[in-house]
C-alpha cells in the first residue's frame, strides 16, 4: 500500500485552523480498509439524495417524483451522489467515508397496502449478486467507487443477508413473495419452498434471541442460513460487491442470524479482502443487553452503538438523563466492549425519529454532534443532519435531501471537527477521561501517547458555570477553540496541567486540542480482530519509527510485511488457536498490549450441533464443549451457549449454530450448567469430521453420567 509520511506535528498547539495541510499518515489514508477510527461516516438513502439521472427512475406506482409519498421511489441514485462527490459537497465538510443504501436488486411489486410500499430503502433483496437499476448499472457504481476513491473517500455498502421480501405463507401471489434469485438465475419463493432456503415458523414476538433469530423479523422471507445453498450464494454475492472495490460493510439485523453462520461469514470475508465491518443489534432507551456485548467480541464484526446513540438522544433531546449518565455510559461501554474504538457512534438513522425535532432546539443537535465526533468509536452522520432534518418514524425520517448548502452551523462544525481525528490520534484512538462533570456540563479529555484533546459542554440554556480546579493533560500554553466560537467556546490557557478558570455558559461547547511528539510506539487499532495463521493484520499508531522492529501475538513474533511510524502490516504467526496480547517493540521500547486478537485454527463452517434427550431442571441450561479453540477446549466457562429448545427443536432436544474449523476430527460433549454447577454428560467423547467448506449438521443422543 502506497503512503505518504507523517509530517511532524510536536510545534502545533491547539488551533484546528492553524494546522497547515499535511502529508497523510498511513493509519489515516483512504485504503485502510480495515480501521475507519479516522473516518467520520455520512449515512445515505440513495433514494432519498439526489437524483443524477432521471432516464434509470422507474415508472408507474412505484415512483413519486415530488416525494410527497415518501413508500415510493423518489429517484435518488448513484449519479446523484457521484456529482456531490465531485462537486466536494462531502470533502469540504471533511466527511471521508459514505455508507449508501443496499446497492443489490430488489423487488420490483409494489405491496398492496395503504400507502402502497416499495423497495425503495433497498432492504428487500431479490438478487443479490445484481445492482439495483433504480440507482444505476454496475458501470454506475464502479464510477461512485472511482469517484469516491479519487478524493481520499471510503464507500461502505448495506447489505442484508437475513432476508429476502415481504411475504405470505398462505398467499403465493402477494407482491413477489419472498422470491430469490441468483445472478438471475430464480431459485424459489417463500410459498412451496421445496428447496428449504427459508424458515417457515411465523414472526418473530422478540421474546429470545432464539426467537428473533428463528422466525421471521416482520413479514420478511427469513432464510435458512444452514442452508448449502443460502450459505453459498451469501458468501459469493458478498464477493461479488468486494471485488469492486468497496472498503465496507454495514450488515443488516444481526440480532436475527445465527451468531455461528455470521461468524463464518466473516472469517470468509477477511479471507477473500479484509475491510470494516459492523452490524446492526437494535438496542431501546435504557436497554443494555449483554449479549450484545458479546457478539462485539466474538464474531469478527463491529456494531452500530446503539447505547451511545440512546444516552445521547436522552441527554441532550430529552432531556430524562443528565451528564452524570451520559459520563457513565462512556465508562461502562468502555468495558463491555473489548474494541469500543471501532463501534460505530451516531445520534439518528434511517430506524429511528430524527434527533431533532420541530420546535426543537437546534444548539442541543449542534452539542450532540459535537459530542459524537470528539468521543470514542467511529462516528457517523445521517444524512441531512447537518442541514436539522426532522421526521418522526419511518419513512417520515427518510425526506428527500432538502439541501446542498455548506453555510449552516452544523456542517460548519463537522468541517472543523472531521479533520480532526487524521490529524490528531487523541480524537481517533484515545482514553477518555472524566475531567469535570455534573447534571448540566460534562468536561472530557481524550489521550493517546502525548496527544491530547479536551472538550467542554454545558448542554443548560439558563445557567453557566464557573470551572475552577479543572486540571488537563495539555501543554503549557494557550489554546484557541477549534470551532471558531460557533458555540460560544472561548480561549483557555493551560499551566503546569492546571487550566485557568473559565466562564462555560449556557449552551457553551469548546475543543482544545494538542498533537504531540509521540516519540513511543502506541497502538491505537488492530484490524481486523481475528483471523488464520498466514493472513494479513493491520496495526494502527503512532511512534513506531521508520526502522523495522518487532511485533509479537503473546510470545510468537510475527512475519512484518511493511513498517511505517503510524502503520505497521504483519502476517498471523502459526500460533496456537486463541486470543493474543499483539505488542510492537523497536529500540528497546515497547507499545502498550493491544488485547484479544483471536487466532482461529483454521478456515470456518458452520455446524448445527444438536443433542436429543436432555433433560433439565429448573435454572440448568445446555452448553457445548470441545477439543478445539472455536469450542472452549473444553472449559466450560468458555463453552458454547446456553444452547436452544423451542424454535428449530422442542425440549428436551436443543440446537446451537457453531462456526468451528474446517475439514478437522473434532470431539465434543454436551453440559449442563446452573451457575457455577456443571455436570458432564457421560459415555465417550463425540466424534465428528466437519466439511472442508460451507454448513454441516450433527445430531447425538445425550449420554447420560
Amino acid at each position: 500500500m502506497f503512503s505518504l509520511k507523517r509530517a511532524v506535528q510536536s510545534a502545533l498547539v491547539g488551533v484546528a485552523f492553524s494546522i497547515p495541510v499535511m502529508t497523510q499518515a498511513a493509519d489515516t489514508a483512504s485504503t485502510n480498509t480495515v480501521n475507519f477510527s479516522t473516518d467520520v461516516i455520512y449515512q445515505i438513502v440513495t433514494d432519498r439524495f439526489n437524483d443524477g439521472n432521471p432516464s434509470n427512475n422507474p415508472t408507474g406506482n412505484l415512483f413519486d417524483g415530488s416525494c410527497n409519498n415518501l413508500r415510493k421511489y423518489c429517484g435518488g441514485d448513484w449519479q446523484g451522489i457521484i456529482d456531490k462527490i465531485n462537486d466536494n459537497y462531502f470533502s469540504d465538510m471533511g466527511i471521508s467515508a459514505l455508507w449508501i443504501s443496499p446497492p443489490v436488486e430488489n423487488m420490483n411489486a409494489v405491496i398492496n397496502d395503504a400507502d402502497g410500499s416499495t423497495s425503495y430503502h433497498g432492504y428487500w433483496a431479490r438478487d443479490f449478486k445484481r445492482p439495483n437499476p433504480y440507482f444505476g448499472t454496475f458501470a454506475d457504481f464502479d464510477r461512485l467507487i472511482a469517484a469516491a476513491h479519487a478524493k481520499g473517500i471510503k464507500v461502505i455498502i448495506d447489505f442484508a443477508p437475513n432476508h429476502t421480501s415481504p411475504a405470505n405463507e398462505d398467499v403465493p401471489s402477494f407482491a413477489e413473495n419472498g422470491a430469490w434469485s441468483d445472478d438471475g438465475v430464480f431459485l424459489g419463493a417463500y410459498t412451496n419452498d421445496v428447496g428449504d432456503f427459508f424458515h417457515h415458523n411465523g414472526g418473530t414476538d422478540f421474546s429470545t434471541i432464539e426467537d428473533g433469530t428463528y422466525r421471521n423479523l416482520f413479514d420478511l422471507a427469513d432464510f435458512n442460513h444452514q442452508n448449502p445453498i443460502v450459505d453459498n450464494t451469501m458468501q459469493e454475492a458478498i464477493e461479488v460487491w468486494l471485488d469492486r472495490g468497496i472498503d465496507g460493510i454495514r450488515a443488516d439485523a444481526v440480532k436475527h442470524m445465527p451468531f455461528g453462520w455470521q461468524k463464518k461469514w466473516m472469517s470468509g470475508i477477511y479471507d477473500h479482502r479484509p475491510v470494516f465491518t459492523f452490524g446492526e443489534w437494535f438496542l431501546g432507551v435504557g436497554e443494555i443487553d449483554p449479549a450484545n456485548h458479546e457478539f462485539a467480541n466474538e464474531s469478527g464484526m463491529s456494531l452500530l452503538d446503539f447505547e451511545f446513540a440512546q444516552r445521547t438522544r436522552q441527554v441532550f433531546r430529552d432531556n430524562t438523563a443528565d451528564m452524570n449518565s451520559l459520563h457513565n455510559m462512556i465508562v461502562s461501554t468502555n468495558n463491555s466492549y473489548q474494541e469500543v474504538s471501532d463501534q460505530v457512534t451516531f445520534i439518528d438513522n434511517h430506524d429511528m425519529d430524527r434527533f431533532h425535532q420541530n420546535g426543537g432546539n437546534p444548539r442541543a443537535l449542534e452539542q450532540a454532534v459535537v459530542f459524537t465526533l470528539t468521543s470514542r468509536g467511529v462516528p457517523g452522520i445521517y444524512y441531512g443532519t447537518e442541514h436539522y432534518v426532522t421526521g418522526n418514524g419511518d419513512p417520515n425520517n427518510r425526506a428527500r435531501m432538502p439541501s446542498f448548502s455548506r453555510t449552516s452551523t452544523v456542517y460548519n462544525l463537522i468541517k472543523s471537527l472531521a479533520p480532526l481525528r487524521k490529524q490528531n490520534p487523541a480524537f481517533a484512538y484515545g482514553s477518555t477521561q472524566e475531567r469535570w462533570l455534573n447534571d448540566s456540563v460534562y468536561v472530557y479529555e481524550r489521550k493517546f501517547g502525548d496527544s491530547v484533546a479536551l472538550v467542554a459542554i454545558n448542554r443548560s440554556t439558563l445557567t453557566g458555570y464557573n470551572l475552577t480546579g479543572l486540571l488537563s493533560s495539555l501543554p503549557n500554553g494557550n489554546y484557541s477553540d477549534v470551532l471558531n466560537n460557533r458555540l460560544n467556546g472561548e480561549s483557555i490557557n493551560v499551566s503546569n496541567g492546571n487550566v485557568t478558570p473559565f466562564f462555560l455558559a449556557p449552551g457553551e461547547v469548546g475543543v482544545w486540542h494538542h498533537v504531540g511528539s509521540n516519540a513511543s510506539p502506541n497502538i491505537g487499532h488492530v484490524g481486523p480482530m481475528v483471523g488464520k495463521a498466514g493472513e494479513v493484520v493491520t496495526i494502527d499508531g503512532r511512534g513506531f519509527g521508520s526502522a523495522t522492529g518487532q511485533v509479537r501475538f503473546g510470545n510468537q513474533t510475527a512475519n512484518v510485511i511493511s513498517w511505517e511510524d503510524s502503520q505497521i502490516k504483519v502476517n498471523i504467526p502459526s500460533a496456537t488457536a486463541g486470543k493474543y496480547d499483539i505488542t510492537v517493540s523497536r529500540n528497546g521500547l515497547t507499545s502498550n498490549a493491544y488485547d484479544d486478537f483471536e487466532v482461529l485454527t483454521g478456515d470456518q463452517v458452520s455446524i448445527r450441533f444438536i443433542v436429543n434427550n436432555a433433560f433439565t431442571t429448573f435454572g440448568e441450561n445446555v452448553f457445548l464443549v470441545g477439543n478445539q479453540h472455536e469450542l472452549g477446549n473444553w472449559d466450560p466457562n468458555q463453552a458454547i451457549g446456553a444452547m436452544f429448545n423451542s424454535v428449530i427443536t422442542s425440549y428436551p432436544t436443543w440446537y446451537f449454530d457453531v462456526s468451528v474449523p474446517a475439514g478437522e476430527n473434532i470431539e465434543f460433549k454436551f453440559i449442563k450448567k446452573n451457575g457455577s454447577n456443571v455436570i458432564f454428560e457421560g459415555g465417550a467423547n463425540h466424534t465428528f469430521t466437519t466439511p472442508t467448506s460451507g454448513v454441516g449438521t450433527v445430531n447425538v443422543n445425550w449420554q447420560q453420567p
